[in-house]
């Protein structure tokens, strides 16, 4: 029956003819996209032609011929749509983790006389190390950190929070925050707002300009399906931009700097946040794997991620051998990103489990079990047979296998 109905479903969907535009083996459903995203079938030729006829044939005149200079700043334009941004506020380059050191200096720059970085309790961990390494490198006098739950972080801002880290949609959980609603509390305390993007980003609108967002980052490698490792992004918001200099003063954030002058003078707007020479293959991919998204009304596409996710919630709850999960994401649409969580205090061997039957899941510290729905290639009939996997594997203990104790480096 749920087959049948997931069929129905696939041959409404108007956005079913996406997932031919992706490479996605036989057999197997994925659904880790919001970990790494499936490989677009546009990325292998554009590598290949880069390869070939740019690197191989013209060299390093490539960086004038073929405008590889220019790719940060290209490929920042083409995700300023998807994030709901006015030009010349997103650039592509460096990793999440290197772009928020740069905007959390910015942010403590644009607030002085505030010391505190305001961050969720739970939040991803390279967010919190972060906040704290810059807080360790600065010292007390300048930087403090301070952490409070999700649903308790506008109640934390004070006159000494200089600026409010949070994550659109948390890693575990899947809980989505109401970006407009905490941006306006974080500007009502005089801080600032600065938002992680990395679970939200090419699966659901994203308002940073309408909800009056500072900055933002987000990575390429998930929903954005630029492959592993691929650029991350950052946005500064036009008002904040030629007010102060960014920390990472690299040669590709001058204004001139081809000039090479013995003294820093940053670009204007946000080409100042470039610091060393980007990866043009890495920036490649991600602007070839960003064209599948030309001509998507991305509210449908929030939809369909709706639809699916309900789909699949349903699915396990009609499931007796589930019975034993507890459902983490939220079952209110307002607060559910892309993903479902599922929690078992087996949970790392049960999704060993699942992908051995060909449903690729991930797992998260301390017993969750994740499926990440990417509305772009995801369908009904994937939502069917994972949950019917995910029954069959608690139903008959298969999880309790000991080969599915011993634990990956990468889970």
């Amino acid at each position: 029956m749920i087959y049948d109905e997931a069929a129905r479903r696939d041959r409404e969907d108007p956005l079913a003819p996406l997932r031919e535009a992706f490479a996605l083996p036989e057999g197997i459903v994925y659904l880790d996209g919001n970990s790494l995203g499936a490989l677009p079938k546009a990325v292998p030729g554009r590598i290949r032609a880069m390869l070939k006829d740019e690197w191989g044939q013209d060299l390093i005149a490539s960086w004038n011929c073929h405008g590889w200079i220019d790719l940060p700043q290209r490929v920042g334009e083409r995700i300023a749509p998807l994030v709901g941004a006015a030009p010349e506020q997103v650039l592509c380059c460096d990793s999440i983790s290197v772009n928020l050191f740069k905007l959390l200096a910015t942010a403590l720059a644009l607030r002085p006389g505030r010391h505190t970085i305001l961050v969720e309790a739970g939040d991803f961990p390279t967010d919190r190390y972060l906040t704290e390494g810059l807080a360790a490198f600065l010292g007390e006098t300048r930087c403090r950190v301070r952490e409070a739950p999700g649903d308790r972080l506008a109640d934390a801002l004070d006159d000494d929070v200089a600026v409010l880290l949070a994550t659109e949609v948390n890693f575990r959980s899947g809980r989505r925050h109401a970006m407009d609603e905490l941006t306006r509390a974080a500007h009502e305390a005089g801080a600032l707002a600065l938002w992680d993007l990395a679970h939200s980003a090419g699966a659901m609108p994203v308002a940073l300009d309408a909800c009056g967002v500072d900055l933002a980052v987000g990575c390429g490698y998930k929903f954005l399906n630029g492959g592993p490792g691929a650029p991350a992004f950052l946005y500064v918001a036009r008002r904040h931009q030629n007010v102060v200099e960014q920390p990472l003063t690299g040669w590709l954030g001058h204004r001139d700097p081809f000039a090479f002058a013995d003294r820093y003078q940053p670009a204007a707007g946000v080409l100042r946040y470039q610091a060393g020479t980007p990866s043009i293959l890495a920036l490649r991919s991600l602007e070839a794997a960003l064209e599948v998204f030309d001509g998507i009304d991305l509210q449908a596409l929030r939809a369909k991620s709706l639809a699916l996710t309900d789909f699949f919630l349903a699915a396990v709850a009609a499931e007796p051998a589930c019975e034993a999960l507890t459902v983490l994401t939220p079952g209110d649409h307002g607060e559910r990103g892309s993903q479902v969580s599922l929690a078992h205090p087996e949970g790392y061997a049960i999704a060993q489990a699942l992908i051995e039957d060909g449903v690729i899941v991930d797992f998260r510290a301390p017993d969750i079990v994740r499926f990440g729905f990417a509305p772009l290639y995801n369908s009904f009939a994937d939502a069917a047979a994972a949950a019917r996997s995910l029954a069959d594997v608690l139903a008959g203990a298969r999880h309790r296998a000991e080969r599915f104790r011993v634990r990956a480096r990468v889970t």
